[in-house]
C-alpha cells in the first residue's frame, strides 16, 4: 500500500520555506553555496536553489555529493573544489532515516574546512543510528523502521511517498 505524504505543492511550499532559512542565515556571504545528496537529495537541491534565485540576487552555487550507500567510507564523490573560499554551506537531503549518509557526507564536507555546515532534509523519519543533527527539515514523521519512504518523480512532478 502507497501513502502519499508529500505532493509536489507541498514540497515546494517546504523548498520556499528553506530558500528563506537559507537566505536568513547567509547575510553575510554574496554567495550561497548548497550541497545536494545525489540522487534525491539534489534533485530537492535543484528546486532550492530555484527558489532562492526568486526571491535573491546573491549568487547560488549548488554542488553534489554522490555516496554509494553499501560502501560510504570508500566512495563519496563531489563537484566541490577545494580552492574555493568558502564559509557556510548547506548540505541538502530528501529523507533522513538512520543518518548514515548525511554522517558520511558530514565527514567528507570536513575536509574542506567550512566556518559552518548547516543540514537541510525534507523528511526526518526520527530513526537515527548516527549522532547527526538536521538544522531544518520539512516535516518530521513518524514511521515503524520497516517502512520506506521514497522520493519520486511522476511525469517530471515530485512526491514523496510512505510504502
Amino acid at each position: 500500500m502507497k501513502t502519499v505524504v508529500l505532493n509536489e505543492k507541498e514540497i515546494l511550499r517546504i523548498c520556499n520555506r528553506f530558500a528563506f532559512q537559507i537566505l536568513e542565515n547567509s547575510t553575510d556571504s554574496e554567495i550561497i553555496h548548497i550541497v545536494g545528496i545525489k540522487e534525491k537529495g539534489f534533485e530537492i537541491a535543484k528546486l532550492i536553489e530555484n527558489e532562492l534565485k526568486c526571491i535573491s540576487e546573491k549568487t547560488i552555487l549548488l554542488r553534489s555529493i554522490k555516496i554509494n550507500k553499501n560502501n560510504p567510507k570508500d566512495s563519496v564523490l563531489s563537484d566541490l573544489k577545494s580552492n574555493e573560499k568558502i564559509d557556510m554551506i548547506f548540505l541538502i537531503d530528501d529523507v533522513l532515516n538512520t543518518g548514515k549518509t548525511l554522517i558520511y557526507s558530514l565527514s567528507f564536507l570536513l575536509k574542506f574546512n567550512f566556518k559552518s555546515i548547516k543540514t537541510l532534509v525534507l523528511i526526518d523519519r526520527n530513526h537515527k543510528q548516527f549522532p547527526v543533527k538536521v538544522d531544518y527539515k520539512g516535516i518530521s514523521l513518524s514511521t515503524n523502521i520497516s517502512d520506506n519512504i521514497k522520493l519520486l518523480a511522476d511525469n517530471t512532478k515530485l512526491k514523496a511517498v510512505l510504502f
